[in-house]
């Protein structure tokens, strides 16, 4: 009785490229708010891999099971999602652009079967590399950590060039398509002597942000990600959106799905905040000292 119980309810197919078992519970929270309880009256059907080649296959699978709903977490899962069906309703997280990555022409009208929330802004990478060369204005050389493999990884390195460019800044770009990757690419930046980090947004990045911060303490570089959690980790800075607020907005608008209301008619929903977080711990461990501006504007200070 009770497998037939469940069999009965909506299920909810989730894609997820991301990798971060944090941001489940906050879909979950946004779902509740709906009115819907996973186990209660709706059903969780979860895939996940960091394996991007593994997506079509996985989304097939899901979409092969008929949901009412396809949830796309991370912007590689979304790209495979709506290739992947043109009826079942998506809705994404991301952490890029969704026009520049191809999943809706316009943000307040996705049109079709597709519609989600992304906590990034075109504005995010050039505040990112403001708030770097204002920390350390005597570096003419700024490292970048990027995944390849992600496709929003070109159009983010083209903003963060730009961005560097209209300061006289330099970026060195190292490449990590896996966790072993680090150890070279923080060795490479060392060789070079470049003491400065921005970490692009990326799953495998997201994921990994423990041994990243870990690793920056090591090599002695100086850090910046875009997510909380990394400061909260031991990195040194963090300045972004929140991703699980982000999760939680897209357990929200499932919930709308499931009432009936079309993701088409659903605007993609954009950060209206960031918070900069600094980690004063790892700045003394590091022999840094943080001016005083960039410290009274600190949305939150880790002593």
């Amino acid at each position: 009785m009770a497998a037939r119980g469940q069999q009965s309810m909506p299920v909810i197919g989730v894609l997820d490229s991301y990798g971060d078992t944090a941001v489940l519970p906050a879909f979950r929270d946004g779902l509740s708010e709906s009115g819907y309880t996973v186990g209660g009256n709706v059903v969780l059907d979860v895939r996940s891999t960091d394996q991007y080649d593994r997506l079509p296959v996985l989304a097939a699978d899901l979409v092969s099971d008929h949901p009412k709903v396809l949830v796309a977490v991370d912007g590689p899962s979304a790209r495979v999602a709506k290739a992947t069906t043109a009826t079942i309703p998506i809705v994404f997280s991301v952490g890029g652009d969704p026009v520049a990555l191809g999943l809706v022409s316009d943000i307040a009208h996705p049109s079709g079967n597709i519609t989600g929330v992304t906590f990034f802004s075109a504005q995010l990478l050039q505040k990112q590399v403001g708030l770097m060369h204002e920390l350390f204005p005597k570096a003419r050389t700024f490292g970048v950590l990027a995944d390849p493999q992600n496709p929003r990884a070109v159009t983010d390195l083209v903003s963060v060039r730009v961005a560097a460019d209209s300061i006289g800044i330099e970026i060195h770009v190292v490449n990590a398509v896996a966790k072993t990757d680090f150890e070279e690419a923080f060795t490479e930046l060392q060789s070079r002597h470049i003491d400065t980090l921005l970490v692009l947004g990326d799953p495998l990045t997201a994921r990994e942000r423990g041994r990243i911060a870990e690793l920056a303490l090591r090599y002695e570089l100086a850090a910046m990600m875009f997510m909380r959690r990394f400061a909260e980790s031991g990195g040194l800075i963090s300045y972004g959106a929140s991703d699980l607020e982000a999760e939680r907005q897209a357990g929200r608008y499932a919930g709308r799905i499931l009432r009936g209301e079309r993701p088409g008619e659903l605007p993609v929903l954009q950060p209206t905040k960031f918070d900069l977080v600094i980690n004063l711990k790892t700045a003394k461990a590091l022999g840094l000292t943080i001016p005083p501006g960039v410290l009274a504007i600190a949305d939150e200070v880790i002593e």
